[in-house]
Protein backbone atom coordinates (compact mmCIF):
# COMPACT_ATOMS: atom_id res chain seq x y z
CA UNK A 1 0.00 0.00 0.00
CA UNK A 2 1.57 3.36 -1.11
CA UNK A 3 1.97 6.04 1.57
CA UNK A 4 -0.68 8.51 -0.12
CA UNK A 5 -3.00 5.76 0.04
CA UNK A 6 -2.54 5.12 4.04
CA UNK A 7 -3.11 8.56 4.32
CA UNK A 8 -6.43 8.92 2.63
CA UNK A 9 -7.68 5.76 4.17
CA UNK A 10 -6.20 7.23 7.62
CA UNK A 11 -7.24 10.76 7.76
CA UNK A 12 -11.02 10.23 7.24
CA UNK A 13 -10.74 8.08 10.21
CA UNK A 14 -9.25 10.46 11.94
CA UNK A 15 -11.45 13.16 11.45
CA UNK A 16 -14.21 11.20 11.74
CA UNK A 17 -13.96 9.95 15.42
CA UNK A 18 -16.55 11.06 18.02
CA UNK A 19 -15.50 13.44 20.97
CA UNK A 20 -14.72 10.33 23.68
CA UNK A 21 -14.73 12.84 26.85
CA UNK A 22 -17.73 15.15 27.60
CA UNK A 23 -16.87 18.45 28.34
CA UNK A 24 -13.18 18.87 26.98
CA UNK A 25 -12.45 22.60 26.31
CA UNK A 26 -10.05 23.29 23.50
CA UNK A 27 -7.39 24.22 25.84
CA UNK A 28 -6.82 20.43 27.07
CA UNK A 29 -3.82 20.11 29.18
CA UNK A 30 -0.55 18.99 27.98
CA UNK A 31 0.56 16.00 29.10
CA UNK A 32 3.88 14.78 26.84
CA UNK A 33 5.22 15.10 23.62
CA UNK A 34 6.32 12.49 20.74
CA UNK A 35 9.91 11.82 20.87
CA UNK A 36 10.21 9.37 17.26
CA UNK A 37 7.54 8.55 14.77
CA UNK A 38 8.14 6.77 11.54
CA UNK A 39 4.94 6.33 8.68
CA UNK A 40 1.84 7.91 8.78
CA UNK A 41 -0.25 8.34 12.35
CA UNK A 42 -2.48 11.00 14.01
CA UNK A 43 -3.28 12.62 17.36
CA UNK A 44 -6.40 13.89 17.59
CA UNK A 45 -8.07 16.41 20.31
CA UNK A 46 -11.66 15.83 21.05
CA UNK A 47 -13.42 18.39 19.02
CA UNK A 48 -9.92 19.86 17.35
CA UNK A 49 -8.70 18.24 13.78
CA UNK A 50 -6.11 15.81 13.74
CA UNK A 51 -2.16 16.56 13.94
CA UNK A 52 0.23 14.60 12.38
CA UNK A 53 2.75 13.01 14.79
CA UNK A 54 5.88 13.55 14.15
CA UNK A 55 8.93 14.81 16.78
CA UNK A 56 8.07 17.57 19.28
CA UNK A 57 4.51 17.24 18.60
CA UNK A 58 3.00 18.26 21.86
CA UNK A 59 -0.08 15.57 23.06
CA UNK A 60 -2.85 16.67 25.69
CA UNK A 61 -5.11 14.95 27.50
CA UNK A 62 -7.90 13.23 25.95
CA UNK A 63 -5.82 12.76 22.57
CA UNK A 64 -6.79 9.92 20.61
CA UNK A 65 -3.65 8.54 19.11
CA UNK A 66 -3.80 6.29 15.69
CA UNK A 67 -0.99 4.90 13.87
CA UNK A 68 -1.72 3.18 10.10
CA UNK A 69 0.05 0.25 8.66
CA UNK A 70 3.81 0.23 8.97
CA UNK A 71 3.48 3.43 11.08
CA UNK A 72 4.74 3.60 14.56
CA UNK A 73 5.55 6.53 17.29
CA UNK A 74 7.10 6.51 20.86
CA UNK A 75 6.19 8.99 23.55
CA UNK A 76 7.38 10.72 26.24
CA UNK A 77 4.60 11.61 29.22
CA UNK A 78 5.59 14.35 31.76
CA UNK A 79 6.39 11.40 34.55
CA UNK A 80 8.54 9.57 32.62
CA UNK A 81 7.08 7.08 30.75
CA UNK A 82 7.24 5.83 27.53
CA UNK A 83 5.71 4.38 25.27
CA UNK A 84 6.04 2.31 21.28
CA UNK A 85 2.95 2.78 19.89
CA UNK A 86 2.57 0.19 17.64
CA UNK A 87 1.30 -0.21 13.72
CA UNK A 88 -2.59 -0.41 13.42
CA UNK A 89 -2.47 0.80 16.83
CA UNK A 90 -5.33 3.65 18.52
CA UNK A 91 -4.98 4.57 21.68
CA UNK A 92 -6.70 7.69 23.53
CA UNK A 93 -4.84 9.31 26.99
CA UNK A 94 -8.21 9.53 28.48
CA UNK A 95 -7.36 11.25 32.08
CA UNK A 96 -3.70 12.00 33.05
CA UNK A 97 -3.03 13.99 35.76
CA UNK A 98 0.95 14.41 37.29
CA UNK A 99 2.39 17.02 39.34
CA UNK A 100 5.57 15.96 41.26
CA UNK A 101 5.09 14.67 44.77
CA UNK A 102 1.33 15.21 44.36
CA UNK A 103 -0.64 12.85 45.91
CA UNK A 104 -3.48 12.50 43.71
CA UNK A 105 -1.45 11.53 40.52
CA UNK A 106 -3.12 9.65 37.95
CA UNK A 107 -3.00 8.25 34.51
CA UNK A 108 -6.03 6.09 32.83
CA UNK A 109 -5.41 5.14 28.85
CA UNK A 110 -8.08 3.10 26.60
CA UNK A 111 -6.08 0.47 24.31
CA UNK A 112 -9.04 0.22 20.84
CA UNK A 113 -7.21 -1.64 18.83
CA UNK A 114 -3.26 -2.83 18.32
CA UNK A 115 -0.53 -2.38 20.97
CA UNK A 116 2.13 -0.84 22.85
CA UNK A 117 5.59 -1.11 25.06
CA UNK A 118 5.77 0.77 27.88
CA UNK A 119 8.14 1.55 30.51
CA UNK A 120 6.02 3.45 33.11
CA UNK A 121 7.47 6.31 35.25
CA UNK A 122 6.72 8.05 38.72
CA UNK A 123 2.95 7.98 38.32
CA UNK A 124 2.92 4.10 38.64
CA UNK A 125 5.72 3.57 41.21
CA UNK A 126 4.78 6.22 44.05
CA UNK A 127 1.16 4.57 43.77
CA UNK A 128 0.25 1.45 42.75
CA UNK A 129 -3.62 1.87 41.80
CA UNK A 130 -2.60 5.65 40.16
CA UNK A 131 -1.96 3.91 36.55
CA UNK A 132 -4.54 1.34 34.16
CA UNK A 133 -5.03 0.28 30.80
CA UNK A 134 -8.39 -0.34 29.99
CA UNK A 135 -9.21 -2.70 26.63
CA UNK A 136 -12.73 -4.09 25.40
CA UNK A 137 -11.36 -7.10 27.24
CA UNK A 138 -10.05 -6.37 30.61
CA UNK A 139 -8.23 -3.57 32.45
CA UNK A 140 -4.53 -3.82 33.15
CA UNK A 141 -3.00 -2.43 36.53
CA UNK A 142 0.46 -1.45 36.28
CA UNK A 143 2.37 -1.11 39.60
CA UNK A 144 5.72 0.39 38.29
CA UNK A 145 6.57 -1.86 35.09
CA UNK A 146 8.09 -2.83 31.89
CA UNK A 147 5.97 -4.54 29.83
CA UNK A 148 3.85 -4.90 26.32
CA UNK A 149 0.14 -5.26 25.91
CA UNK A 150 -1.39 -6.82 22.47
CA UNK A 151 -4.97 -6.79 21.32
CA UNK A 152 -5.30 -9.51 18.94
CA UNK A 153 -7.22 -10.53 16.13
CA UNK A 154 -6.06 -12.50 13.52
CA UNK A 155 -2.64 -11.36 12.63
CA UNK A 156 -0.97 -12.12 16.16
CA UNK A 157 -0.72 -15.78 15.22
CA UNK A 158 0.28 -15.15 11.80
CA UNK A 159 3.11 -12.85 13.06
CA UNK A 160 4.35 -16.08 15.93
CA UNK A 161 4.19 -18.92 13.02
CA UNK A 162 6.97 -16.29 11.06
CA UNK A 163 9.50 -16.61 13.54
CA UNK A 164 11.93 -19.32 13.44
CA UNK A 165 13.02 -19.60 17.03
CA UNK A 166 11.37 -21.52 19.46
CA UNK A 167 9.00 -20.60 21.88
CA UNK A 168 10.78 -20.25 25.56
CA UNK A 169 8.73 -21.58 28.39
CA UNK A 170 6.88 -19.08 30.27
CA UNK A 171 7.98 -20.01 33.93
CA UNK A 172 7.19 -17.75 37.00
CA UNK A 173 10.63 -16.64 38.44
CA UNK A 174 9.41 -15.44 41.38
CA UNK A 175 10.07 -17.37 44.91
CA UNK A 176 6.49 -15.96 46.10
CA UNK A 177 3.66 -13.69 45.26
CA UNK A 178 1.70 -11.71 48.05
CA UNK A 179 -1.44 -11.89 49.04
CA UNK A 180 -3.86 -10.75 51.58
CA UNK A 181 -1.79 -7.46 51.98
CA UNK A 182 -3.15 -5.09 54.76
CA UNK A 183 -1.55 -1.68 54.91
CA UNK A 184 2.45 -0.53 53.64
CA UNK A 185 4.77 -3.46 52.25
CA UNK A 186 8.00 -2.80 50.92
CA UNK A 187 10.79 -4.95 49.45
CA UNK A 188 14.25 -4.42 48.82
CA UNK A 189 16.53 -6.44 46.36
CA UNK A 190 20.16 -7.48 46.45
CA UNK A 191 21.15 -4.17 44.92
CA UNK A 192 19.64 -1.94 47.11
CA UNK A 193 16.43 -0.90 45.07
CA UNK A 194 13.28 -0.91 47.32
CA UNK A 195 9.49 -1.12 45.39
CA UNK A 196 6.29 -1.31 47.09
CA UNK A 197 4.33 -4.67 47.16
CA UNK A 198 0.82 -5.07 46.99
CA UNK A 199 -1.46 -8.13 46.22
CA UNK A 200 0.17 -10.05 43.60
CA UNK A 201 3.27 -8.78 43.65
CA UNK A 202 6.55 -10.66 43.34
CA UNK A 203 9.58 -11.98 45.92
CA UNK A 204 12.60 -13.15 44.64
CA UNK A 205 15.55 -14.60 46.17
CA UNK A 206 18.01 -11.63 48.35
CA UNK A 207 14.58 -9.78 48.52
CA UNK A 208 14.02 -8.26 51.86
CA UNK A 209 10.40 -8.09 52.95
CA UNK A 210 8.88 -5.05 55.22
CA UNK A 211 6.00 -4.20 56.93
CA UNK A 212 5.20 -0.82 58.19
CA UNK A 213 3.54 -0.58 61.45
CA UNK A 214 -0.23 -1.83 61.38
CA UNK A 215 0.55 -3.85 58.17
CA UNK A 216 0.40 -7.30 57.85
CA UNK A 217 0.40 -9.65 54.86
CA UNK A 218 0.70 -13.26 53.64
CA UNK A 219 3.85 -14.53 50.88
CA UNK A 220 2.72 -17.59 49.16
CA UNK A 221 5.47 -19.73 47.71
CA UNK A 222 5.12 -21.90 44.66
CA UNK A 223 6.00 -25.02 46.62
CA UNK A 224 2.85 -24.03 48.58
CA UNK A 225 4.86 -22.65 51.71
CA UNK A 226 2.87 -19.97 53.35
CA UNK A 227 4.66 -17.26 55.52
CA UNK A 228 2.43 -14.37 57.07
CA UNK A 229 4.19 -11.47 58.14
CA UNK A 230 2.96 -9.62 61.37
CA UNK A 231 3.53 -5.74 61.85
CA UNK A 232 7.04 -3.71 61.82
CA UNK A 233 8.92 -7.21 60.59
CA UNK A 234 11.66 -7.82 57.79
CA UNK A 235 12.10 -10.93 56.30
CA UNK A 236 14.71 -11.94 53.31
CA UNK A 237 14.56 -14.91 51.37
CA UNK A 238 18.12 -16.47 51.48
CA UNK A 239 17.31 -19.24 49.24
CA UNK A 240 14.73 -20.57 47.13
CA UNK A 241 15.25 -23.20 44.70
CA UNK A 242 12.13 -25.12 43.79
CA UNK A 243 11.16 -27.73 40.67
CA UNK A 244 7.43 -29.29 41.05
CA UNK A 245 8.85 -32.32 39.50
CA UNK A 246 11.65 -32.41 41.85
CA UNK A 247 10.73 -31.37 45.06
CA UNK A 248 13.77 -32.89 47.31
CA UNK A 249 16.35 -31.29 45.07
CA UNK A 250 14.75 -27.71 46.32
CA UNK A 251 16.16 -25.26 48.71
CA UNK A 252 14.07 -23.13 51.21
CA UNK A 253 16.01 -20.53 53.37
CA UNK A 254 15.09 -17.60 54.73
CA UNK A 255 15.81 -15.06 57.82
CA UNK A 256 13.86 -13.67 60.12
CA UNK A 257 15.63 -9.96 60.94
CA UNK A 258 12.52 -8.58 63.29
CA UNK A 259 9.55 -8.93 63.97
CA UNK A 260 6.90 -11.81 63.73
CA UNK A 261 6.33 -14.65 61.70
CA UNK A 262 3.67 -17.58 61.23
CA UNK A 263 4.88 -20.11 58.84
CA UNK A 264 3.90 -23.60 57.60
CA UNK A 265 6.20 -25.12 55.17
CA UNK A 266 5.69 -26.98 51.87
CA UNK A 267 6.33 -29.45 49.70
CA UNK A 268 10.27 -28.87 49.49
CA UNK A 269 10.00 -29.63 53.80
CA UNK A 270 7.96 -32.75 52.74
CA UNK A 271 10.19 -34.02 50.21
CA UNK A 272 13.93 -33.27 52.17
CA UNK A 273 13.37 -31.27 55.24
CA UNK A 274 17.00 -31.19 55.57
CA UNK A 275 16.86 -28.24 52.67
CA UNK A 276 14.13 -26.08 54.70
CA UNK A 277 15.40 -23.53 57.49
CA UNK A 278 14.77 -20.24 59.18
CA UNK A 279 17.98 -17.87 60.61
CA UNK A 280 17.77 -15.17 63.32
CA UNK A 281 20.74 -13.50 65.39
CA UNK A 282 20.11 -15.82 67.95
CA UNK A 283 19.57 -18.70 66.87
CA UNK A 284 18.66 -21.17 63.42
CA UNK A 285 15.56 -22.88 63.34
CA UNK A 286 15.69 -26.44 61.56
CA UNK A 287 12.41 -27.99 60.04
CA UNK A 288 10.60 -30.95 59.78
CA UNK A 289 7.38 -30.60 57.86
CA UNK A 290 5.87 -27.82 60.02
CA UNK A 291 3.85 -25.01 61.49
CA UNK A 292 5.37 -22.25 63.57
CA UNK A 293 5.50 -18.78 64.88
CA UNK A 294 8.66 -16.86 65.50
CA UNK A 295 8.70 -13.24 66.93
CA UNK A 296 12.41 -11.57 67.04
CA UNK A 297 13.29 -8.53 69.04
CA UNK A 298 15.89 -7.11 71.08
CA UNK A 299 18.79 -8.77 70.76
CA UNK A 300 17.60 -11.02 68.40
CA UNK A 301 16.42 -7.84 65.83
CA UNK A 302 20.49 -6.84 66.69
CA UNK A 303 18.78 -4.31 68.94
CA UNK A 304 18.93 -3.15 72.08
CA UNK A 305 16.76 -5.01 74.48
CA UNK A 306 13.45 -3.55 75.64
CA UNK A 307 12.74 -5.81 78.28
CA UNK A 308 11.55 -9.45 79.87
CA UNK A 309 10.09 -10.03 76.83
CA UNK A 310 13.04 -9.06 74.59
CA UNK A 311 14.46 -11.76 72.34
CA UNK A 312 13.92 -15.12 70.17
CA UNK A 313 10.48 -16.67 70.96
CA UNK A 314 9.48 -20.31 68.98
CA UNK A 315 6.61 -22.07 68.79
CA UNK A 316 5.57 -24.94 67.28
CA UNK A 317 2.02 -26.00 66.35
CA UNK A 318 2.41 -28.42 63.90
CA UNK A 319 5.35 -30.69 63.65
CA UNK A 320 8.37 -30.52 65.22
CA UNK A 321 11.38 -28.09 64.93
CA UNK A 322 15.04 -28.04 66.40
CA UNK A 323 16.52 -24.54 67.55
CA UNK A 324 20.22 -24.49 67.93
CA UNK A 325 21.62 -21.62 69.93
CA UNK A 326 24.28 -19.40 68.10
CA UNK A 327 27.71 -20.29 69.23
CA UNK A 328 26.63 -24.25 70.82
CA UNK A 329 26.35 -27.40 68.91
CA UNK A 330 23.46 -28.29 71.41
CA UNK A 331 19.84 -28.71 69.97
CA UNK A 332 16.66 -28.29 70.81
CA UNK A 333 13.94 -30.18 69.95
CA UNK A 334 10.31 -28.78 69.99
CA UNK A 335 7.00 -30.72 69.50
CA UNK A 336 3.72 -29.43 68.62
CA UNK A 337 2.39 -27.26 71.46
CA UNK A 338 5.87 -26.43 72.32
CA UNK A 339 7.91 -23.54 72.37
CA UNK A 340 11.57 -21.83 73.57
CA UNK A 341 11.96 -18.49 74.27
CA UNK A 342 15.63 -17.03 73.83
CA UNK A 343 17.10 -13.82 75.50
CA UNK A 344 19.58 -11.72 77.64
CA UNK A 345 18.42 -13.79 80.97
CA UNK A 346 18.64 -17.13 79.41
CA UNK A 347 16.68 -20.14 77.65
CA UNK A 348 13.24 -21.05 79.13
CA UNK A 349 10.66 -23.62 77.43
CA UNK A 350 6.72 -22.38 77.72
CA UNK A 351 3.53 -24.84 76.29
CA UNK A 352 1.05 -21.53 75.49
CA UNK A 353 0.75 -20.63 72.14
CA UNK A 354 1.81 -16.53 71.74
CA UNK A 355 -1.37 -14.27 71.59
CA UNK A 356 -1.15 -12.91 67.38
CA UNK A 357 -3.33 -10.71 65.44
CA UNK A 358 -2.08 -12.11 62.27
CA UNK A 359 -3.97 -15.27 60.56
CA UNK A 360 -2.25 -18.96 60.86
CA UNK A 361 -1.24 -19.59 57.69
CA UNK A 362 -3.09 -22.70 56.91
CA UNK A 363 -6.09 -20.25 57.27
CA UNK A 364 -5.41 -18.20 54.27
CA UNK A 365 -7.24 -19.04 51.44
CA UNK A 366 -4.99 -18.67 48.49
CA UNK A 367 -6.13 -17.20 44.76
CA UNK A 368 -5.71 -20.43 42.19
CA UNK A 369 -3.84 -18.64 39.37
CA UNK A 370 -0.73 -17.68 41.15
CA UNK A 371 1.65 -19.67 39.18
CA UNK A 372 -0.83 -21.22 37.23
CA UNK A 373 0.11 -22.50 33.33
CA UNK A 374 -2.17 -23.31 30.66
CA UNK A 375 -2.36 -24.43 27.33
CA UNK A 376 -2.93 -21.08 24.97
CA UNK A 377 -2.47 -20.46 21.59
CA UNK A 378 -0.42 -17.56 19.89
CA UNK A 379 -3.92 -17.73 17.63
CA UNK A 380 -6.13 -16.59 20.19
CA UNK A 381 -8.05 -13.91 19.87
CA UNK A 382 -7.93 -11.35 23.21
CA UNK A 383 -5.45 -9.53 25.24
CA UNK A 384 -1.87 -10.87 25.31
CA UNK A 385 0.60 -8.86 28.15
CA UNK A 386 4.27 -9.87 28.67
CA UNK A 387 6.16 -8.40 31.79
CA UNK A 388 9.78 -7.46 31.00
CA UNK A 389 9.98 -6.14 34.84
CA UNK A 390 8.07 -5.02 37.61
CA UNK A 391 4.52 -6.42 38.03
CA UNK A 392 1.14 -6.81 36.40
CA UNK A 393 -2.91 -7.34 37.00
CA UNK A 394 -5.23 -7.99 34.60
CA UNK A 395 -8.46 -8.06 35.73
CA UNK A 396 -11.74 -8.74 33.64
CA UNK A 397 -15.32 -8.67 35.05
CA UNK A 398 -14.96 -12.48 36.38
CA UNK A 399 -10.96 -13.02 36.97
CA UNK A 400 -7.86 -11.29 38.17
CA UNK A 401 -4.57 -12.73 36.77
CA UNK A 402 -0.91 -11.43 38.25
CA UNK A 403 2.33 -11.57 36.09
CA UNK A 404 5.76 -10.77 37.51
CA UNK A 405 8.91 -10.57 35.53
CA UNK A 406 9.50 -12.83 32.94
CA UNK A 407 5.53 -13.82 32.97
CA UNK A 408 3.32 -13.39 30.05
CA UNK A 409 -0.67 -13.44 30.37
CA UNK A 410 -3.81 -13.43 28.22
CA UNK A 411 -7.61 -12.62 28.98
CA UNK A 412 -10.11 -13.96 26.49
CA UNK A 413 -13.11 -11.95 25.26
CA UNK A 414 -15.12 -14.07 27.27
CA UNK A 415 -13.38 -12.95 30.27
CA UNK A 416 -11.35 -15.60 31.73
CA UNK A 417 -7.76 -15.15 32.46
CA UNK A 418 -4.68 -17.65 31.86
CA UNK A 419 -1.08 -17.73 31.85
CA UNK A 420 0.19 -19.47 28.70
CA UNK A 421 2.76 -22.35 28.75
CA UNK A 422 4.81 -20.92 26.37
CA UNK A 423 5.46 -16.91 25.73
CA UNK A 424 3.83 -16.21 22.43
CA UNK A 425 6.74 -15.17 20.29
CA UNK A 426 5.01 -12.92 18.73
CA UNK A 427 5.39 -11.16 22.14
CA UNK A 428 8.70 -12.52 22.83
CA UNK A 429 10.18 -12.03 19.34
CA UNK A 430 8.88 -8.12 18.85
CA UNK A 431 10.15 -6.08 16.13
CA UNK A 432 9.49 -3.34 17.02
CA UNK A 433 11.65 -0.80 18.85
CA UNK A 434 11.50 -0.35 23.02
CA UNK A 435 10.34 2.71 23.93
CA UNK A 436 13.73 3.41 25.59
CA UNK A 437 15.78 2.67 22.50
CA UNK A 438 18.14 5.31 21.53
CA UNK A 439 18.25 4.62 18.09
CA UNK A 440 14.45 3.33 17.10
CA UNK A 441 14.63 4.48 12.92
CA UNK A 442 17.93 1.66 13.31
CA UNK A 443 16.25 -0.76 15.00
CA UNK A 444 13.08 -0.28 13.03
CA UNK A 445 14.99 -0.35 9.41
CA UNK A 446 17.63 -3.63 10.76
CA UNK A 447 14.17 -5.67 12.05
CA UNK A 448 12.89 -5.14 8.50
CA UNK A 449 15.71 -6.73 7.06
CA UNK A 450 15.38 -9.56 9.20
CA UNK A 451 18.51 -8.32 11.47
CA UNK A 452 18.72 -7.78 14.93
CA UNK A 453 21.07 -5.40 16.57
CA UNK A 454 23.47 -7.53 19.41
CA UNK A 455 22.61 -5.70 22.00
CA UNK A 456 18.81 -5.06 21.64
CA UNK A 457 16.89 -6.41 24.58
CA UNK A 458 13.59 -7.64 25.12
Amino acid sequence: MTLQHRIKRLVPLAFGMGVLLAGVSAHAQAVGEVEFARGVGFAQTPGQVPRTLGKGLSLKEGDRLTTSEGASAIIKLDDGTRMTVRPNSEMVLQQYHFKENAPDNSMLMQLVRGGFRAVTGLISKNAPEAAKVRTSTATIGIRGTDFDARLCVNECGAESSRVQESARPNAVQASAKVVNAQGVLNATDTSGTRRRLVDGGSVYPGDVVETNPGTRAVLAFRDDTRITLGQSTRFRVDNFVYDNQNAGEGRFLASVLKGTVRALTGLIAKANNRNVGFSTATATIGIRGTGLDIACSGPCAEEPSTGDDSGLSVFTWLGSVSVQQTGTTALEVLQAGQGLFISGNGVRQFSTEPASDVPRPDTVTVPPKLFSSDNVSDNEQGLFVFVRDGHIEIATGSDILELGRGEAGFAGNNGNTARPGLIPKFLDFDKMPLPTSRNPLLVSVLAEAGVKPSNQCK
